[in-house]
């Protein structure tokens, strides 16, 4: 349940970002195209080869985590910490959306730059080994759904952009204000143009 909210959620904003920056959508389409084709499905097994895709999601986690703030975590016994001595029963909420966007660790924080995760952040994950992206946490309390909710949307946002060509409503912007609750999600609803993008018996064999 909560792997299908956080995935719509991260879906939601992957979109507006592409509809917001139509050059990056067109390098998804096209890698798209290049690796798949318009003759077939795209598979699991495809998504190795989609790494551009990959980038986009990546930059959608850093810039608009699920959580923003991470679960509280409990110290379990008196320590040092910065500086700061912790005591034992103190709990901790990590803002996440802060260490994803500091600014002595990510040029341009609050830019969309996929690029980045292509080039100087390459070998940035968000498994919870790489503590600037931290998207489903760290550790033994990381994210259960960690797999399921990256192959979800990975394989989600190929097939949708593989089958359908996305428009922006005319003199529409994309308003990128958060809701305040217990996922990231967009203030307002998503409203896009949708229309199919391959033959007809593509869509008549799914």
């Amino acid at each position: 349940m909560g792997a299908t909210d956080t995935s719509t959620v991260t879906l939601t904003w992957v979109i507006c970002f592409l509809l917001k920056n139509p050059l990056i959508l067109e390098k998804v389409k096209e890698e798209i195209n290049t690796h798949i084709g318009e003759e077939r499905f795209i598979n699991e097994s495809d998504m190795n080869k989609l790494v551009y895709l990959q980038a986009v999601v990546k930059e959608t986690l850093r810039l608009y985590p699920p959580g923003p703030l991470s679960a509280p975590r409990e110290f379990t016994q008196d320590c040092m910490l910065g500086g700061y001595h912790i005591k034992k029963g103190t709990r901790l909420i990590t803002n996440l959306w802060k260490i994803q966007t500091d600014p002595t660790i990510w040029l341009d924080p609050l830019k969309f730059k996929p690029e980045r995760f292509l080039t100087t952040h390459r070998d940035v994950d968000v498994k919870g080994q790489n503590f600037e992206l931290l998207p489903f946490g760290s550790g033994r309390r990381i994210c259960p759904g960690i797999s399921f909710g990256l192959n979800m949307i990975h394989l989600t946002l190929a097939n949708f952009l593989h089958s359908f060509e996305i428009f922006n409503k005319p003199n529409e912007g994309i308003d990128m204000s958060e809701a305040l609750g217990m996922t990231n999600e967009k203030a307002t609803p998503l409203e896009i143009l949708v229309k199919p993008r391959l033959s007809s018996e593509y869509y008549e064999s799914m």
